[in-house]
């Protein structure tokens, strides 16, 4: 059984990696005859785009060449869904080139590659180091010749950069449609510039208990149909599932425990050859620290010296109040348990400091912008030093402000440093003077004020380790428990499932809401096995089924299926009800306070009147009841001294009075104001232009059927 189940503690983690294509930028084929279409559409489609077809077998090779780019920093299904977002976008956009017959010829691809990366590849690059057209060229054609894969990999991607340079054609065309009129400047400008006071009285929501308002089926129904966008859904599933954690049991700890603490002293054992015995010398008293924790820890030997804060957390303050040959443990340190000896310790063995760098001309890692003297430097440096050494200076603030080094944003900061690290001259003033000191050293690297911040003791401390981990008792028990738990839900009623887990002590953990290419669980990681199974067309809502994850098992049980389209009743309840309520309570309030004066209705309603003053149209907030656009631009809308009739509000029924009304400063032109707006629309053309030729598209989207 623990063969079996070290098996598949292997099996588990061999996570097919699969990744995203490269979308590079290639140019060879422009030169030639060459047709670059599209990969003929073979076998099965992974989507259709406005019927055309995205060929699963282009699909998979797109996807094991993203593979070798991105290895296991994405998940197979992360890589899967990149590769169809970007191949649907290709697709879309292709479908637009060629209904405008936009395509680019080789002198408008040159130009694309001019302000690339392609541009700073040195085998087209002149003796001057600038891109040149002719040696790109010829280039490309050397490699034809005399480097055939190198001449492949730029073919693969040509199409890439023709699709990439007619991207770019495509949205610059329509950013110039885009514009903004010196009217529109104006509108805007008066948004942001036109100011109101207002007093008003505000009779929040909130005052009317949510159970006093009755809201029927129908009433939701019809509320799901007024606003139908909002509630639109795709597929998903609701599951439920018990973890069985495959995790040391206190036994296992104690036997760790153990194990460590008999490895302490030493140990006598028989030599039967030579019918003697012999002591083996223990983790206190070995004199070969490396050899014995080779033989006997899941950690080797470290000699390095190290400061408190880079000792394990647990044992730090013990480990540095300790004298040399002293031993610790064992304790708990994450899943090790650890017993650590002090082999050495260097008194002030690490310095804290800080610097202001004064460099000159010339002087070692100098900046180039720098132009002073040496003898310059050496006075800017005498003159801070004074000023560093004055009672109540600063020091963080005078390095900030003149050091020449990189640490000057940091105050002059080293950190923390061993003998050997800095140059010598800067190295000897550190470990040669007390805490506290400022002084003036000189090396290759200019002039520096230094001040010695810190000094720290270092150890130098042996470990010895072993991790905690399940026994195979443990292993084996925790397989016999989920599969009873498995067989006892699958002998009752769907509905028991809760009950009988909570038999057992064990947690009921609900993910609802699962899309169809979701990967993820929470509490499970990456489970796209069980989603699947979630989504298989002949998995019922009650069915249940044991998974091997992660670390364990978990037993899951279907609960519920959505359809696509739009949301049921029951689904859409916790999104409606509020919005429901609101307005039977606007309807509510509105009817009680008809016809009635401010001062009546606070009275009424038990609130306040309060005021707002210097509101304006492009930021419609009212202080202390948060954004209210309707009211707002109502207030806008009346007179000074005007009062308004009953507004339904975000957030309450309001009623409002304009005590102040502020025109806008006078301007001569808005030219500033209309250019703000042509570049901000500009700016949001590739995403906005895309994102609503998608959600126009028709997309049938096959990634479930393949993975």
């Amino acid at each position: 059984m623990a063969i079996l189940e070290n098996i598949r503690k292997r099996t588990t983690v061999l996570i097919l990696i699969i990744g995203l294509a490269l979308f590079a930028f290639v140019i060879s084929g422009v030169f030639s005859s060459n047709n670059f279409a599209g990969g003929g559409k073979v076998g099965s489609a992974v989507a259709e785009v406005n019927g055309e077809s995205i060929s699963i077998d282009d699909f998979r090779r797109q996807v094991e060449t993203a593979s070798r780019q991105f290895g296991p920093n994405f998940s197979s299904t992360q890589l899967v869904n990149t590769v169809y977002d970007r191949e649907v976008r290709k697709t879309i956009l292709n479908q637009q080139f060629e209904d405008l017959g936009i395509d680019v010829e080789s002198d408008q691809i040159i130009e694309f590659v001019k302000t690339s990366g392609y541009a700073q590849i040195p085998d087209f690059l002149d003796e001057n180091g600038i891109f040149n057209e002719e040696v790109f060229k010829s280039a490309i054609a050397d490699w034809k010749v005399n480097d055939p894969l190198r001449y492949e990999a730029w073919l693969q991607d040509e199409q890439a950069i023709i699709e990439a340079a007619k991207e770019r054609l495509y949205f610059n065309l329509i950013k110039g449609g885009v514009g903004a009129t010196l009217t529109e400047g104006e509108f805007d400008y008066k948004l942001a510039n036109e100011k109101v006071d207002i007093q008003y009285v505000r009779v929040p929501y909130t005052s009317i208990a949510d159970s006093t308002i009755e809201v029927s089926k129908s009433e939701i129904q019809a509320y799901i149909s007024n606003h139908q966008k909002e509630f639109e859904q795709e597929r998903a599933r609701d599951v439920r599932f018990i973890y069985f954690e495959e995790k040391p049991s206190a036994e296992d700890e104690n036997a760790v425990k153990e194990a460590i603490t008999s490895l302490l002293g030493d140990t006598v054992e028989y030599n039967e050859d030579n019918d003697t015995t012999d002591t083996i010398p223990g983790f206190r008293s070995t004199t070969d620290m490396a050899a014995f924790l080779d033989r006997n820890s899941d950690t080797k030997y470290d000699t390095i010296y190290k400061r408190k804060n880079e000792l394990p957390a647990i044992a730090a303050d013990t480990l540095m109040a300790m004298n040399v040959g002293e031993v610790y443990g064992p304790y708990k340190d994450g899943n090790f348990f650890k017993v650590s000896k002090v082999m050495d310790r260097k008194a002030n063995g690490t310095v804290k400091a800080s610097h202001i760098l004064f460099t000159w001309e010339g002087a070692e890692r100098a900046n180039p912008s720098i132009t002073r003297t040496k003898e310059e430097a050496e006075a800017k440096a005498k003159e801070i030093l004074a000023e560093a050494k004055k009672e109540g200076a600063i020091f963080t603030s005078l390095a900030r402000e003149h050091s020449d080094g990189p640490s000057a944003p940091r105050g002059g900061d080293l950190g923390y440093f061993e003998e050997g690290v800095m140059a010598d001259e800067f190295n000897d003033f550190c470990f040669g003077n007390p805490v506290g000191t400022i002084g003036l050293v000189e090396t290759q690297f200019g002039f520096h004020i230094i001040k010695v911040d810190d000094k720290q003791d270092v150890l130098r401390v042996a470990t010895l380790s072993r991790e905690i981990e399940p026994s195979e008792e443990t292993i084996n028990t925790l397989f016999t428990n989920a599969t009873k738990f498995e067989m006892s839900a699958l002998d009752a009623e769907p509905e028991n499932f809760g009950d009988i887990a909570r038999e057992s002590s064990y947690t009921v953990r609900p993910v609802n809401k699962i899309k169809e290419m979701d990967e993820n669980l929470p509490g499970l990681g990456s489970q796209r096995s069980i989603v699947q199974w979630a989504f298989n067309e002949e998995t019922s809502v009650g069915d249940i089924r044991r998974f091997n994850v992660n670390n364990g098992y978990a037993v899951v049980q279907l609960t519920k299926k959505y359809k696509k389209g739009l949301m049921t009743p029951e689904d859409a309840s916790a999104t409606a009800l509020p919005e429901i309520r609101k307005e039977l309570k606007a309807e509510r309030i509105m009817a009680a306070n008809q016809g009635k004066a401010m001062d009546a209705i606070a009275s009424n309603n038990n609130v306040s009147l309060s005021s707002a003053t210097s509101v304006t149209l492009k930021a419609p907030t009212l202080a202390g009841a948060g954004r209210e656009p309707l009211v707002v631009g109502t207030a806008f809308a009346l007179n000074q001294d005007q009062t308004s009739g009953l507004i339904k509000g975000e957030s309450g029924v309001y009623m409002v009075k304009v005590t102040k009304k502020e025109d806008a400063p006078a301007m001569e032109n808005f030219s500033t104001y209309a250019n703000s707006l042509r570049t901000s629309a500009a700016n949001r053309v590739n995403t906005g232009v895309y994102n609503a030729l998608k959600d126009k598209a028709e997309i049938e989207d096959n990634r479930a059927v393949f993975y």
